[in-house]
């Protein structure tokens, strides 16, 4: 399997508005949202126009994974959200929900996820006040475990662009498949 997995700064920050571009760049992707939350009214798969895409787990409540489950008398596995990938061939835009340490279930956070798919990272960042700060301390999360960091993809301008590749040693990127 080839591809990224695109996680966030914070939740709304345009991943999925990232998502849908790199899709319509490369219409031979598949997109997986492994875990949406606020499902139907918020449905990013429906967002970002892929032509294919894998299923995921949808949860009502618009609240972070592991809250939303509970409140759906749930528990997630790391299992469960694998499965619709167990097997898949080609190149994958997988979306996380919200940011990297967001949890899912008890002992499990969006990055356990990531890094279970084995595919680099790409943080979408927004170009604003605060921005280098949480854009890298993102990075260092992900590299702190383990999973590879492709770049970070900068919406809304470039202010930023320079302090974010030097300090914490990623590339900014706008295409990183």
């Amino acid at each position: 399997m080839k591809g990224v997995f695109v996680t966030g700064t914070d939740t709304g920050i345009g991943k999925t508005t990232f998502c849908r571009d790199l899709l319509r760049r490369h219409p031979e992707a598949t997109y997986w949202k492994p875990v949406q939350t606020g499902w139907p009214e918020d449905d990013d798969t429906r967002a970002v126009e892929a032509l294919r895409s894998l299923p995921g787990v949808r949860l009502k409540d618009p609240v972070s994974p592991h809250l939303a489950a509970a409140r759906e008398g749930r528990t997630l596995s790391l299992d469960e959200i694998l499965a619709p990938a167990r097997g898949f061939e080609g190149k994958l835009v997988a979306e996380g929900a919200g940011g990297i340490l967001v949890p899912i279930a008890p002992g499990l956070l969006m990055a356990d996820l990531a890094k279970a798919i084995g595919l680099p990272v790409v943080v979408v960042a927004r170009d604003r006040l605060g921005t280098i700060n949480h854009t890298l301390l993102t990075v260092e999360a992900l590299r702190r475990r383990g999973i590879p960091v492709r770049g970070v993809a900068l919406l809304g301008g470039d202010r930023n662009r320079a302090a974010i590749e030097e300090y914490g040693g990623v590339e900014v990127v706008g295409d990183p498949l």
